[in-house]
């Protein structure tokens, strides 16, 4: 993978002050391939506030350490200069270009949004408009895994991790099934940016733990899940043409 210079560092990667050791599974997907993984699985997280105190990028920060802790490779985008969709002509902008190539290194990712007017923010909606489902030949989404969060300012809701389940549907992305919704966020987390032990960060553990599971158990067979008639049809492709296609898009950036 080139040099990419828009990764937000990852505060005390191994201090997991909330995570009660005891309960612990260090390799959540044991066993779920076969022969063992060859690399660690890649996720990129993806956050929808630019505030300095920003508590989706909060919880993605908790996320990554967890999934650090249970064998992830992980990335965290920045959006801080990530110009609109269409702004910049040919999206020639290196934010657009980052983002895309954390998008194609990744095998799974992580999708956390605060919930403004009972929606997805602005900025995390344009993360993913910047992702085409085809890019010189390439699917930047298409096969990988994708787990999703929000934060909220009020009681709980779940208007923003529906919004990102349908946007994953449509990148053509294997959402897990489980979700976390963090309601009042501003007091779940303490004076430095670290979230308290609670309901909350326990389903986020959870939902982490199944990210690492799906993205293991999935991966050697994405190509073949995602290969489709009307697309080798559409592009005059013999059979099989299309998932050697997909196989060699989610393993770039090795």
């Amino acid at each position: 993978m080139t040099t990419i210079t828009r990764l937000r560092p990852l505060p005390d990667p191994h201090h997991l002050p909330a995570l009660d050791p005891h309960y612990v599974i260090p390799d959540p997907a044991a066993g779920l391939a076969p022969g063992g993984p060859d690399h660690k699985p890649r996720i990129l997280l993806l956050y929808g506030s630019l505030r300095d105190r920003s508590f989706s990028r909060l919880a993605v920060e908790e996320a990554a350490r967890l999934l650090e802790a249970f064998g992830a490779e992980t990335r965290i985008f920045d959006p801080h200069d990530l110009p609109l969709p269409d702004q910049v002509p040919g999206d020639d902008h290196p934010a657009v270009h980052d983002l895309r190539a954390l998008s194609l290194w990744s095998e799974g990712q992580v999708w956390c949004s605060p919930e403004r007017h009972g929606q997805i923010t602005g900025i995390m909606k344009a993360q993913i408009d910047h992702l085409p489902l085809q890019m010189k030949g390439l699917r930047p989404t298409q096969g990988r895994t994708l787990a999703v969060m929000q934060v909220s300012g009020g009681s709980q809701s779940f208007n923003a991790v529906n919004t990102l389940r349908l946007l994953g549907r449509w990148m053509r992305m294997f959402t897990i099934p489980n979700q976390s919704s963090v309601a009042k966020a501003w007091q779940e987390f303490d004076e430095v940016g670290r979230m308290r032990p609670s309901a909350y960060y326990d389903r986020i553990v959870d939902v982490m733990e199944e990210l690492v599971r799906f993205t293991i158990l999935l991966r050697p067979h994405a190509g073949q899940l995602v290969d489709r008639y009307s697309e080798r049809r559409e592009a005059g492709q013999q059979a099989g043409a299309t998932a050697e296609l997909v196989a060699k898009s989610i393993g770039t950036g090795r």
